[in-house]
């Protein structure tokens, strides 16, 4: 079996995997599956700059450029304060961050965003222990 094929039939594993989480997921838990999801994709996108496969890298930021515009977006601004404020500013950066390490190929740039996101969700997985 190839590495190609071995990705694919991969990909298509982690997308069954990742719609049987989100079905059976609280709001919590949902954002905790995209995290989950977000930080992986990170990985796969520091694997393909290492291995200059700057086609793949450039798929996998934008699946985590789309996540994140995805949180930022669910974010409930009227309700939120400033901690909706926060978030929303530390989404901003991290889409600003990755937007130049998809042209810089700067994998300081990257693992400062993964940083900042696992500190993240570590967040909301004490927000869902909270609420069980």
């Amino acid at each position: 079996m190839s590495a190609y094929n071995l990705n694919e039939s991969y990909d298509s594993y982690r997308t069954v995997d990742l719609e049987a989480r989100a079905a059976a997921a609280s709001p919590y838990e949902l954002v905790l599956v995209l995290f989950d999801g977000l930080l992986d994709e990170l990985a796969r996108a520091r694997g393909h700059i290492e291995a200059k496969r700057y086609q793949q890298k450039g798929q996998s930021l934008e699946k985590c450029l789309n996540i994140l515009n995805g949180l930022n977006g669910a974010l409930d601004y009227e309700n939120g304060g400033e901690l909706v404020q926060g978030l929303a500013r530390l989404y901003d950066y991290c889409i600003y961050r990755l937007s130049d390490v998809s042209v810089s190929l700067s994998l300081e740039g990257l693992d400062e965003v993964v940083g900042l996101l696992g500190v993240l969700r570590e967040g909301w997985e004490g927000v869902n222990a909270t609420r069980k």
